[in-house]
């Protein structure tokens, strides 16, 4: 470099202004002082961790620190307790704890907890994830239920939601149908119709009641009715009427006998001789 190139450079240094020197001096300052901080602190292993100022091995998957290592003596690990993991090497105090897959949350057991693995939880039936973690979820959504007058254009899955679609013209669905259905037609089968169908439900099919066979029956019956009434009234006034006591002779009342002489006259009258008196006697009691 030239005596002239330096120089225009040193002038140029020199003409910046006092604010722009003191924001060049700071920035100096922060990289050396950073660069003092970095070269204070141990570069450490891919199997050891950090502690305070001295670097110590890791503990493997499904166990923990219970003591940090010394001068004189390593790392002393623990295993995880049951309901808790860790699935690498650490340097950690303590197990993380296994997920719970709460059912009144919409999830249910993917992957049971290990002591190296935490648990997997997916969609129960009829739910959806609405956040994914690896191969598992930790929150759901229930599938939109589809109204009346809707089919499910596309079922819902664990990861997607359902999609409905209206129902259009001579059709419908209840809302659980997969494709509308039409409306069933009553004068194929014969009947008729008793309600019409609409986008919610089917048509309804049926027989209207012949109004003449109503009166009809309505008349019969009276009469059946009347008639038993009837015979019915007849046959306890009969029974009541056999029932009734004939009337009794007053005792001690003989009815009188005709004149003798009378008779005896009468007799001759008639031609008739007089009978003996024994046998008008027996006659008389017979």
């Amino acid at each position: 470099m030239s005596l002239h190139s330096l120089s225009s450079t040193f002038f140029k240094i020199v003409s910046l202004k006092a604010e722009e020197e003191i924001m060049l001096k700071l920035l100096i300052t922060a990289l050396i002082l950073l660069l003092t901080v970095s070269g204070v602190s141990p570069a450490c292993g891919r199997a050891e961790y950090l502690t305070g100022q001295e670097c110590c091995p890791t503990c493997g998957p499904g166990y923990c620190v219970w003591r940090d290592c010394t001068e004189y003596a390593s790392t002393m690990c623990i295993p995880c307790l049951s309901g808790s993991y860790t699935e690498a090497p650490n340097g950690l105090k303590s197990c993380s704890s296994c997920t719970v897959c709460n059912s009144s949350a919409g999830l249910r057991v993917k992957r049971e907890c290990t002591s190296t693995s935490d648990a997997l939880c997916e969609p129960l039936e009829g739910h959806y994830c609405t956040d994914p973690i690896k191969d598992g979820c930790r929150e759901v959504v229930q599938h939109t239920k589809c109204l009346p007058g809707k089919y499910i254009k596309q079922p819902g899955t664990a990861f997607s939601d359902a999609e409905c679609d209206d129902c259009v013209g001579k059709t419908y669905s209840n809302g659980s149908f997969t494709s509308c259905r039409p409306h069933t037609q009553c004068e194929l089968m014969g009947l008729e119709v008793l309600k019409e169908g609409s986008s919610s439900h089917d048509t309804e099919c049926g027989r209207r009641p012949n109004s003449v066979g109503v009166i009809v029956g309505v008349i019969a019956g009276v009469i059946a009715t009347a008639t038993a009434c009837g015979t019915g009234l007849f046959i306890y006034l009969k029974k009541k009427k056999r029932k009734r006591p004939n009337s009794a002779k007053t005792p001690g009342v003989n009815v009188p006998l005709r004149n003798t002489v009378a008779v005896q006259e009468e007799n001759e009258v008639n031609g008739k001789g007089q009978q003996p008196c024994e046998q008008n006697s027996e006659d008389a009691w017979a």
